[in-house]
């Protein structure tokens, strides 16, 4: 266990940014899923939107790297054009 105030203060400050990060990634991967499970083409490109920009916010803040961010949006792109 650490002795120093700011490693406690380090391990508690990891523990809350892990837990958020760990939402934040879940709550992406969630849209994809709803994304994947529509059948309609509206419906899919609002949603195709929300996640876009729920992607690239994870990229802005190193939850998950640019390419497969990109990976994603372009599966995802190809999936709705396709309905």
């Amino acid at each position: 266990m650490a002795n120093h105030k700011s490693a406690l203060k380090r391990i508690r400050s990891n523990e809350v940014k892990r837990e958020r990060n760990k939402y934040q990634h879940k709550t992406t991967r969630t849209w994809i899923k709803r994304l994947k499970a529509s059948e309609n083409k509206e419906e899919a490109e609002s949603l195709f939107k929300e996640t876009q920009s729920k992607l690239d916010r994870l990229v802005k803040k190193n939850i998950i790297h640019k390419n497969k961010a990109s990976n994603l949006k372009s599966k995802l792109s190809k999936l709705v054009s396709s309905l």
